[in-house]
């Protein structure tokens, strides 16, 4: 709120410095502005008060301060300021609990939903509470009763059963992206065996675009917290289904999702063989001629250094028509990140895979060339020692050739 006029002191927030709609005491005894207060406890993450620095009893709810409420007030009505509303009381556990025993039975169920996600989206301080008075636990039940490989087809014929079953399955699903669960709830989620990763498999096999887009939003963070002795042994439909979400391009979130849960799995070399036998290869080399977005390329580009990893990876780069020209190009057009991961698949395939047919190749589509400017340029040290690497690995087919142009030729590293 701008104010022209003179502001006591004790009513700004000592937080932002603006006038406080509904101050509320943290156990240190400052008071702050609820919003600004919320936000450092929960979405920055911080367990301390920040003027006393003194640790938070945070397991204590914020206690309104009424009194300096109504001051603030009257102030504003003395000073022909816009008065300030008294605030609705913050949710609490209690009903919380209460909307979850209401959204048992089936009247209800869809209402209580909504009103459980109108009160996530309200703040972070809401969100916590939802997960802490077991929401997560029973919003992943409904999904799992609701699956598309039993209810769907039990109900056959039906067609307002079937459409109620993806309704609910897509709002519970909705709820539990919205909430932006802890790393704690995530866990818990996953299960000791994956079992929740098998529910959102059949999701993403049989739902509707929405809930196939909020199924991988929430592997996502899922597979970023969990073991990687359970990534290892992932299922081969998992990444058929997660490759299929970009094939689909259902939404640029849900694409972005499905790349960095590449990210996560691809790490290891069997989830790599996986990932390309479910024509991953293919599809990335078709959304990197397609994007513009600094960010997607970039990941892009680090799933298909991690397939270049392996032989079968490396191949499919290779059949694509456009795969060695489509990664050349992107070096330093994006970023650094992305020319030095564009420079390392090249390698991969310079190193391991140099056919006389591939060598020729790179050299036709400027890949030989790109890499002479790359030495030439205000380039990151990692790319330049491994353009260097390739054009000395096969400088005796390369050097010689009028492709490159005399410019870059003076570049090119000895043997």
């Amino acid at each position: 709120m701008d104010i022209e006029i003179d502001v006591p002191p004790y009513f700004l927030c000592p937080i932002s410095l603006e006038i406080m709609r509904d101050p509320v005491t943290v156990s240190t005894g400052i008071t702050y502005d609820r919003e600004n207060i919320e936000k450092w406890i929960f979405s920055v993450d911080n367990n301390t008060c920040p003027v006393t620095k003194q640790v938070l009893l945070l397991d204590t709810d914020l206690t309104p301060n009424h009194t300096l409420r109504r001051l603030i007030q009257a102030w504003c009505t003395l000073n022909a300021v816009e008065r300030i509303p008294t605030p609705k009381p913050p949710v609490d556990k209690a009903q919380i609990v209460k909307l979850l025993n209401n959204a048992k039975t089936s009247q209800s169920l869809m209402k209580s939903l909504r009103r459980l996600r109108t009160i996530a989206a309200e703040s972070e301080r809401n969100r916590r509470c939802i997960e802490s008075a077991g929401a997560v636990e029973f919003l992943a039940s409904i999904v799992r009763t609701n699956n598309y490989t039993v209810l769907v087809e039990d109900n056959t014929g039906d067609e307002a059963a079937v459409d109620q079953i993806i309704r609910v399955s897509d709002e519970a699903l909705s709820i539990l992206y919205y909430l932006q669960i802890s790393k704690t709830g995530l866990k818990n989620l996953l299960g000791k065996n994956f079992e929740f990763v098998e529910v959102l498999m059949q999701v993403l096999r049989r739902g509707s675009y929405q809930s196939r887009a909020y199924a991988a939003l929430l592997l996502k963070p899922m597979f970023e917290v969990a073991d990687p002795n359970h990534l290892i042994s992932l299922k081969p439909e998992l990444f058929v289904e997660i490759v299929r979400v970009l094939r689909d391009q259902i939404s640029s979130q849900a694409s972005k999702a499905a790349l960095q849960i590449l990210v996560e799995t691809c790490r290891w070399g069997r989830n790599r063989i996986k990932a390309v036998e479910a024509g991953a290869v293919s599809i990335l080399i078709e959304l990197l001629l397609d994007t513009t977005d600094k960010r997607a390329c970039e990941i892009i580009l680090m799933v298909l250094d991690q397939l270049c990893g392996c032989a079968e990876g490396r191949a499919e780069l290779i059949k694509h028509s456009a795969g060695i020209a489509v990664v050349s190009k992107k070096i330093l057009r994006v970023s650094h990140l992305a020319s030095e991961k564009a420079v390392r698949i090249l390698y991969s395939v310079a190193k391991f895979s140099a056919t006389p047919s591939v060598l020729q190749e790179m050299l036709l589509v400027g890949v030989v060339s790109k890499l002479c400017l790359v030495l030439q340029v205000n380039s990151t040290t990692k790319t330049i020692e491994k353009a260097n690497e390739i054009l000395k690995l096969h400088s005796r087919v390369w050097k010689s050739s009028p492709c490159i142009p005399r410019n870059l030729l003076s570049s090119y590293p000895s043997s």
